[in-house]
């Protein structure tokens, strides 16, 4: 039993307790403060046409609120994550108010009436509520069985407006509301999207293994697949809504015939639930869009979204024709879908969201060229859009770090460009080489772009062995900084009797360290089989040197979509690492980095030889980035930040280096783990060079 963290003082918990509602309450006096502040700030960003938002006041804000808090002891993610929602809610507060002066409330006798389709704790129902929390006026909410009938209690006026889902990032597009879309008047006049939590839910408490049926929306049962994979001779129930699925085991009153539904849901019948959070994707959101009779005004400030529904020419060349009108008039798209023209056998229409009012006359223009080069264009509407960018401060705030500045270069000392080196051999490599592709190829991991402007940090330790252990280095890895957090949990050892990993076990460990601290993950995978479960779980693959040359794993990662990290083998020519790449690419996945980490010669005093000459050949020779490993590379922490510095010198986009909370008592390559200090003066330095 551990001893008490500080026995003296003794308080007594119930005044602690005070203390702490206390300091709640204050802290909604704040936020309401600050939320009437916002509105001011509205009003006068109204009356001189600033935008709602401004990134460089938001990620200054940032740096000053992490810079306090780390001096009364709190860390920049914990302020990061606080201060990111009050921004999120402030741009939301903004949004409405503005929305709310370009289009005065229609509500009749002060209530707002919306359809959704469902029962009481439907998700659709839950989106509303959202949705509209704001509302001052009364908002009624009533559900219905279908879509269409949500749809048709607003086109015959009975309802203000209907709620309905339209895609999910699990299950994908709920193609009966993209139909109806279509073939109705409505127009789209908001979106909201809702974090969906499935739950298995009973009449008793039951042990899961007695369940003999499970009802809930196809939907539901298609997000919630692999849970229900592994269940033995249990029946699957389709059912129309997840909510009334709820309802309907309620009059079953049979314990062993469950629903897959909300949590809400499960207490609105005042029902057991057995298992929560069971879908596949633990990122699982559903898109909701709002429609109403007719279109509502945008205030020109508020970040818009346009959806339109368009059938082209079944000749060749025709739906290129169409997009590339959004491309020259600047207009990006966020969605492109098809669909089936009801009655014509094998043409397709298709429904696109792009950012842009209709107000806008980019948009404008774009309407009218579309016109010239389609059969069929209805807009479904233009509305606020509610996928704001998270406020995110730099690594430089978060490492603390000054602006360097940087020291002026004599004109004719610059180097403009660097003439390409060709192999004579690169036909063995096409896809990577310069010649297929002349600019640098870039990879999204996250928030952060490999091969881009910022230069990639990637930093955790050799093997995840406990949760304490990935967790303090999650914390460390963000702190510092570091964009990508690695952990291995299949572990290639040279002595079969090294610690090999935890496995899955460590793999969730993994995903649970980097869910909890924002960052995305890296791990190794070493076997064909292993890709795609592995893949479906972390933001990139790696693979080690020991398996550059496994030709059957390449061709495996290169057929998912996910990033992958190429290690240089122990004893493999670059010409060798650039046709594994080639591997890869061949099969379809071109996001692929290369990471030199060493190779195998005579020299003895450091683990291998970190070939700093590869870097500049590699980045003359392919487009693909890359990167350095000096921790495998020398093999001695001591070694590791003066490689940092000559890799970045001679041109590396990034450095992964491994560390470890007690290096001494790692269990695999403690030698080369660098101590907590060590590495966040070196990711101070790698950032601020």
């Amino acid at each position: 039993m551990s001893a008490p963290l500080d026995p003296t003082p003794q308080r007594d918990v119930s005044k602690l307790r005070a203390e702490l509602d206390e300091l709640d309450a204050r802290s909604l006096e704040f936020l309401a403060r600050r939320r009437e502040l916002v509105r001011e700030v509205v009003r006068a960003k109204s009356a001189d046409g600033k935008g709602v938002r401004d990134p460089l006041r938001e990620e200054e804000l940032l740096e000053r609120l992490i810079e306090l808090g780390r001096e009364q002891g709190l860390d920049a993610h914990f302020v990061t994550k606080v201060f990111r929602e009050i921004i999120a809610d402030s741009v939301r507060l903004q949004v409405e108010d503005l929305q709310r002066a370009a289009a005065p409330d229609g509500a009749t006798n002060g209530v707002f009436r919306v359809a959704y389709q469902g029962g009481a704790g439907a998700y659709s129902e839950l989106a509303a509520k959202a949705h509209f929390s704001t509302r001052t006026e009364r908002l009624v909410l009533q559900g219905f069985q279908s879509f269409a009938e949500a749809a048709r209690e607003v086109e015959e006026a009975r309802f203000d407006y209907a709620i309905l889902p339209i895609e999910n990032t699990t299950s994908g597009s709920i193609n009966d509301v993209y139909d109806l879309l279509r073939s109705t008047s409505l127009s789209i006049v908001g979106e909201h999207r809702l974090k969906v939590e499935h739950c298995l839910i009973s009449t008793k408490e039951t042990p899961i293994e007695q369940i003999t049926c499970i009802s809930s929306h196809p939907q539901a049962i298609l997000q919630c697949s692999d849970f229900l994979a592994h269940l033995v001779d249990t029946e699957i129930d389709a059912y129309h809504d997840t909510a009334l699925a709820v309802e309907h085991i309620k009059g079953l009153d049979d314990p062993t015939h469950a629903a897959i539904a909300s949590a809400a849901a499960a207490r609105s019948n005042d029902l057991v639930i057995l298992s929560r959070d069971i879908a596949n994707e633990a990122e699982n959101y559903t898109r909701f869009v709002v429609v109403a009779q007719e279109p509502e005004p945008l205030d020109p400030l508020v970040p818009a979204r346009t959806s339109l529904v368009m059938s082209t020419g079944q000749k060749a060349g025709s739906l290129v024709e169409a997009l590339l009108v959004f491309r020259d008039r600047g207009l990006a798209l966020s969605k492109l879908e098809n669909r089936p023209i009801p009655g014509r056998p094998f043409e397709e229409q298709f429904y696109v969201d792009f950012e842009g009012a209709l107000s806008d006359a980019a948009v404008l223009g774009a309407l009218e060229d579309l016109t010239r080069v389609t059969r069929y264009l209805k807009v479904l509407g233009s509305y606020p859009r509610c996928d704001h960018e998270p406020s995110r401060p730099s690594a430089r705030v978060v490492s603390k770090l000054p602006s360097p500045t940087p020291e002026a270069v004599p004109a004719e000392e610059v180097e403009t460009s660097t003439p390409p080196v060709v192999s004579k051999n690169s036909s063995g490599w096409r896809l990577a080489s310069r010649e297929h592709k002349a600019n640098d190829t870039t990879i999204q991991v996250g928030d952060h772009v490999i091969g881009g402007d910022a230069p990639t940090l990637i930093a955790g330790p050799c093997a995840v062995e406990s949760a304490e252990q990935i967790n303090i280095c999650a914390r460390i890895v963000k702190e510092a900084g570091a964009q990508i957090l690695r952990g291995g949990v299949f572990k290639p050892r040279t002595s079969p009797y090294s610690f090999q990993g935890l496995g899955y076990e460590g793999l969730d460990l993994l995903v649970e360290a980097g869910r909890d601290h924002d960052l995305p993950i890296i791990t190794e995978v070493l076997a064909p089989e292993d890709v795609e479960p592995v893949a479906a779980r972390v933001d990139v693959l790696q693979i080690g040197a020991r398996n550059m040359q496994n030709f059957t794993l390449l061709k495996k990662v290169g057929a998912v979509d996910r990033p992958v990290m190429l290690k240089r083998g122990l004893m493999a020519s670059i010409e060798e690492l650039l046709q594994a790449a080639e591997y890869i690419l061949s099969h379809g996945n071109q996001q692929v980095f290369l990471c030199e980490r060493g190779i195998r010669t005579f020299e003895t005093a450091t683990r291998n030889t970190l070939d700093l000459g590869a870097i500049p050949i590699l980045r003359n020779l392919t487009h693909l980035p890359v990167i350095v490993d000096p921790s495998h590379a020398a093999g001695r922490r001591d070694l590791v930040p003066p490689l940092v510095r000559a890799a970045s010198a001679i041109g590396a986009q990034g450095i992964m280096v491994e560390i470890h909370p007690k290096p001494e008592e790692a269990l695999s390559d403690g030698p080369q783990a660098l101590r907590f200090p060590v590495f966040q003066e070196l990711a101070r330095e790698f950032f601020q060079s």
